[in-house]
């Protein structure tokens, strides 16, 4: 992780444990592990090397342990579950409960970050992403398309109209998502016909996360572009309206990911199935 700092704060544990247990090791194998710096720490030709094989004895366990799994058949023990933040708080967070009470023998270890992490290394059971597929140690499959919608709330809408086109927007307050990983602005698509266009509106509020995105719109801010199944639980309950719904465009780029060693564990294979379900069922949403 490139630090001491950083790995004792994914262990939950202080640098110092974490240092000690560096010096433990090498004193225990007779080698140097990493090469520091006032700046960097990076593994030496001798720390790559058990590093390695030691993620490959990791590996096997992991498969030992599957195999125990699967010979029980029904869906237990920890299901490790990596998500981008959008999606785990508002697709898969809200279905976890019926997904426990139907299977309560599965303990659900939800993580949370935009920053795409190494599944195998991490002991991942399942991820969600968002883009193309690019590890080709994993097995995938994409899940049901969601739509991308302007929505607004109805005070914003009853003060300052309801736009008929993405070209009425330039009189409209706006608010839009800014990547956190190149601070670009989104850049908001709109069908046309048979074609598709894309305009970036001047927002006088931009937001790095979608949950203030929607927040934000919802108390009356301006007009959002939002993905369906995030704002799905405010049109139920009357605070966003959905407009331009005509000119929505349909996106079918999430996909979820998992270890070949995981594909015939019970508790993956639920999970698959919940999901499915769960994007097929937000796809109509709006």
């Amino acid at each position: 992780m490139g630090s001491y700092t950083a790995a004792a704060r994914s262990l939950s544990i202080s640098p110092s444990a974490v240092s000690k247990s560096v010096k433990r090791l090498e004193q225990r194998l007779g080698v140097s592990l990493f090469t520091r710096t006032t700046r960097s720490l990076t593994l030496t030709p001798e720390g790559r090397d058990l590093h390695e094989r030691a993620l490959r004895l990791l590996q096997d366990a992991q498969e030992i342990e599957q195999a125990a799994i699967m010979a029980r058949s029904a869906p237990s023990g920890t299901l490790r579950i990596a998500a981008p933040l959008p999606i785990g708080i508002h697709l898969i967070g809200p279905a976890l409960p019926a997904f426990r009470r139907r299977y309560p023998d599965v303990m659900v270890d939800l993580r949370l970050n935009d920053q795409v992490v190494d599944i195998i290394e991490q002991g991942i059971d399942v991820a969600v992403r968002i883009g193309e597929p690019a590890d080709s140690r994993l097995l995938w499959c994409r899940l049901a398309p969601y739509r991308l919608c302007a929505f607004a709330s109805p005070r914003y809408l009853a003060e300052r109209g309801t736009p008929a086109h993405p070209n009425d927007l330039d009189g409209h307050d706006t608010i839009n998502l800014r990547y956190q990983s190149t601070g670009q602005p989104f850049r908001w698509p709109f069908r046309m016909g048979d074609r598709e266009i894309e305009i970036v509106p001047s927002s006088g509020i931009m937001a790095d996360a979608s949950d203030a995105l929607v927040t934000a719109v919802a108390a009356g801010g301006g007009i959002g572009l939002l993905a369906t199944f995030i704002a799905a639980p405010y049109v139920a309950r009357g605070e966003l309206v959905p407009i331009l719904s005509e000119a929505a465009v349909e996106r079918n780029n999430i996909a979820a990911l998992w270890p070949e060693s995981r594909k015939a564990n019970p508790a993956v294979r639920a999970f698959l199935v919940m999901l499915q379900e769960l994007t097929l069922e937000h796809r109509g949403d709006t």
